[in-house]
């Protein structure tokens, strides 16, 4: 079994416009350092697959087909085997 954690983010031409209202929260809070937020989708997904390259692939896949706007978002994606323990 394998976790994927998949990171959705807009692609960097995109104006992220929460994460513009969220840096000016910031700034009107006083942390005026704050150049820059992005804000994102986070999912954590647990599959069975034969081996990593198939459970990549499978992410892959499913990730450009129902988890992300292919025209306005990336993703990135860690994943990891894990024991029927860790479940």
């Amino acid at each position: 079994m394998f976790l994927a954690k998949i990171y959705v983010t807009y692609k960097p031409s995109i104006l992220d416009p929460q994460g513009e209202v969220i840096k000016s929260a910031l700034h009107r809070l006083d942390y005026t350092d704050v150049n820059s937020v992005m804000q994102g989708k986070y999912f954590e997904i647990k599959l069975e697959a034969k081996d990593q390259r198939t459970a990549a692939k499978e992410v892959e896949k499913f990730s450009d087909e129902l988890l992300i706007n292919v025209n306005m978002e990336t993703f990135t994606y860690k994943l990891s085997e894990i024991s029927s323990v860790e479940e």
